[in-house]
């Protein structure tokens, strides 16, 4: 399983990912208060990407990317979408 360490490589290859196969692609958030880390995982069950963090800022850059891979997945055409990560 690649543990990503930048948070531009996780979200190129997440996005590659889904647009592979977007109806096998799942996203899984958790967050661990005991250690204060938020884990964001993407897999379609032969690839699984993850990619943690404890950083504060990051949460906004994941609940973005988050909510853009959503409006994707419930997008008619969702294959024809292009997603723009900042």
């Amino acid at each position: 399983m690649p543990h990503y360490q930048t948070w531009e490589e996780f979200t190129r290859a997440a996005e590659k990912l889904y647009m592979s196969d977007p109806m096998k692609v799942r996203v899984v958030l958790k967050y661990r208060h005991c250690d204060g880390n938020l884990c964001i995982k993407v897999t379609d069950d032969v690839v699984c990407l993850l990619y943690r963090t404890d950083q504060a800022q990051d949460v906004k850059k994941i609940e973005k990317f988050h909510s853009q891979l959503m409006r994707l997945m419930v997008a008619k055409e969702s294959r024809s979408v292009v997603m723009e990560t900042d």
